[in-house]
């Protein structure tokens, strides 16, 4: 890696960061040991009963909730602090809120930890009732939630800060990015903040007899669907404002890459009803409403494809490529976090293919609640999010270990079985879906299985293993890098300059009016809605604990 001098974070901002990646790591690691469990469990192979966990649904429990949201979540506090502060060169507002939220986050963690591996909230990722789990894992998750928005408080008043000493002055685009992630996460937080404090924990101590499942449904997916882009902005913020200068190039359109991060804020948050197809209690109206807006969410999609490619083609060119895709053979694929972040482009691209269909009413009929689902998600979150947050610790773990990357081959090998075998997987998963598979289910022990579905079942136990392969090299690197990794004292932090530099309209270096507008979209799409479940709602379902 080059050396270049720049700003140098405190040092504890690096231990705040290299903390937030360490929890974040671990709880990677277990979650894809569960999930190449699950891929043996499908194909008649059954290592549970080798471990401690009492059931299927425990370790897939596991599996949803660190891959999902215990990973996602403290890489990306780690990740937004760092770009925050580097960006803006300077200090987070409050040190002490910004530790005070890293332990208010962990010891949330130490919660839910402790429900899920004394099997108290076998309640699978998407915890719907009446599946009900201990009171500990409902609180610790609202205490994680908490964390994310003390977070964005402080990341505010670091900006606010940053402006009263640069009037006039556009905003870093990292920092731009960090805000536009914080903010939207704040607006979609709100439906699982009342779903879990004033539904779930006060039915889960008896304080109330029952919970009406369709409400709490509804309040979880107000902001299920938005926590998708909390995973992905932060992966934009890499592809847009880092990734061009590692392919050698510039950002190609800095007035694009703003657009396209503050349209995600209203586009993002009223979506969920499309989650809810099949679900009785919610008009078809408002359906139709959400798969509409659902399809409007893809337009900042597009302009992301367009200008992060067109940005690493400035790239390619930059170093000599020429022709009209000669110069894709000039991109520094010897470098693991470039080659990693393109792999997982690739995949991307067909997940976002999927979500279409999903998305779509008539369409979505046919994989409802199928293993085609996982198969979407696996796309996004497993490979988007997954693989970009690895390549991004690719150099930042050398940045703050002030070491150098131990293992670039072994890197990239790690990154090409990754995307190997996510694409084995997920297309198992998606195949199995069109055959009707059904997702959530121990699929190796259940007595219907059709002959027809194995095939599919051992391309998903077949990648599962290829990724444990990867996760496991990719582990040894980042190990062996604050190990064996030779000193440096000034590792490249890869920011990327724009193109040419263009005047900015005042709206797309300013939050108010697109909150202004999620709000209002916010309350067309869902205000009459949960209303009208309010109102009938029956909260009588008792709680239930199968397994």
């Amino acid at each position: 890696m080059a050396v270049t001098g720049g700003y140098q974070l405190q040092r504890g901002d690096k231990r705040l960061i290299l903390a937030y990646i360490f929890i974040a790591l671990a709880h990677l690691a277990v979650g894809i040991l569960l999930g190449f469990m699950q891929g043996m469990q499908h194909a008649g192979i059954d290592l549970y009963k080798y471990t401690f966990l009492a059931h299927y649904y425990q370790g897939l429990s596991i599996h949803g909730v660190y891959n999902a949201l215990v990973f996602t979540t403290f890489f990306i506090a780690g990740f937004l602090h760092f770009a925050m502060t580097y960006s803006l060169k300077r200090p987070m507002h409050s040190t002490k809120l910004s530790w005070f939220t890293f332990w208010l986050m962990t010891a949330g963690l130490i919660m839910v930890d402790w429900a899920l591996l004394t099997n108290r909230a076998s309640v699978l990722y998407t915890s719907y009732a009446p599946l009900q789990a201990h009171p500990a894992y409902y609180i610790g998750l609202v205490l994680v939630v908490v964390g994310t928005l003390l977070l964005l408080a402080n990341c505010l008043l670091t900006y606010l800060g940053w402006r009263r000493d640069h009037p006039g002055q556009k905003t870093p685009l990292p920092a731009f990015g960090v805000l536009a992630t914080l903010i939207m996460w704040g607006m979609a937080s709100v439906g699982i903040a009342v779903q879990f404090i004033f539904l779930l924990i006060p039915w889960s101590l008896g304080l109330t007899d029952g919970v009406d499942p369709l409400v709490s449904r509804t309040l979880f997916w107000f902001t299920g669907h938005p926590l998708v882009y909390f995973w992905l902005l932060p992966v934009y913020i890499s592809w847009y404002f880092m990734l061009p200068k590692q392919a050698g190039g510039k950002l190609f359109s800095e007035p694009l890459a703003r657009l396209a991060f503050l349209l995600f804020i209203p586009l993002s948050l009223p979506v969920g009803f499309h989650h809810q197809f099949l679900d009785p209690g919610v008009s078809t109206g408002y359906k139709a409403v959400h798969a509409f807006i659902t399809f409007g969410v893809f337009m900042p999609s597009m302009l992301t494809a367009f200008t992060v490619l067109a940005s690493i083609e400035s790239g390619g060119r930059a170093r000599g490529g020429k022709g009209r895709l000669a110069w894709i053979k000039s991109l520094p694929w010897n470098d693991p976090s470039f080659t990693a972040q393109v792999l997982a482009m690739l995949l991307f691209a067909l997940g976002g293919i999927s979500g279409l269909v999903n998305a779509s009413f008539t369409v979505n009929l046919v994989v409802h609640n199928t293993m085609f689902v996982p198969g979407h998600f696996h796309l996004t979150v497993g490979t988007a999010t997954a693989m970009t947050f690895m390549a991004v610790a690719y150099w930042l773990v050398p940045y703050l270990a002030k070491r150098k990357l131990w293992g670039r081959r072994v890197a990239l090998v790690q990154s090409a079985l990754w995307f190997v075998g996510m694409a084995i997987m997920s297309r198992g998963m998606s195949w199995a879906g069109l055959m009707g598979v059904p997702r959530r289910t121990a699929l190796g022990s259940a007595p219907y299985v059709l002959p027809e579905w194995l095939t599919a079942f051992n391309w998903m136990a077949v990648g599962g293993a290829v990724l444990t392969i990867s996760g496991l090299l990719f582990f040894v690197v980042l190990i062996m890098t604050v190990l064996r990794g030779q000193r440096a004292e000034d590792i490249e932090v890869p920011l990327a300059e724009p193109l040419q530099e263009e005047t900015i309209p005042w709206y797309l270096d300013r939050f108010r009016p697109w909150v202004i507008g999620a709000a209002v979209l916010v309350l067309m799409a869902y205000g009459p809605a949960i209303a009208q479940l309010v109102s009938i709602s029956n909260p009588a379902s008792p709680g239930f604990m199968p397994y």
